[in-house]
């Protein structure tokens, strides 16, 4: 088993769960999401801030079997792409 641990900045908590959801993962909790080989633990962190801009941000720590890792964090990279606008 290997430990990643990645903070995300601009999306909420609530939609990169969903995004769990969609690769295969089930909710157990808000916060926690277990999929086919892997889970996940988010967290909300304080506000990023640059002047009086504020950007939330999160903590996502993914635990997973070091085969599987590469291509989930692949599939939740395309996810994760976000167009500005």
């Amino acid at each position: 088993m290997v430990t990643e641990t990645r903070d995300l900045r601009g999306i909420p908590l609530w939609l990169v769960r969903e995004y769990l959801v969609e690769l295969g993962g089930a909710a157990q909790s808000e916060q926690h999401v277990i999929g086919p080989g892997w889970e996940v633990h988010l967290s909300q962190l304080a506000d990023f801030q640059i002047g009086s801009l504020r950007i939330g941000e999160i903590r996502m720590e993914v635990t997973g079997q070091a085969d599987i890792m590469p291509e989930l964090k692949a599939r939740l990279d395309r996810k994760l792409i976000r167009a500005g606008g």
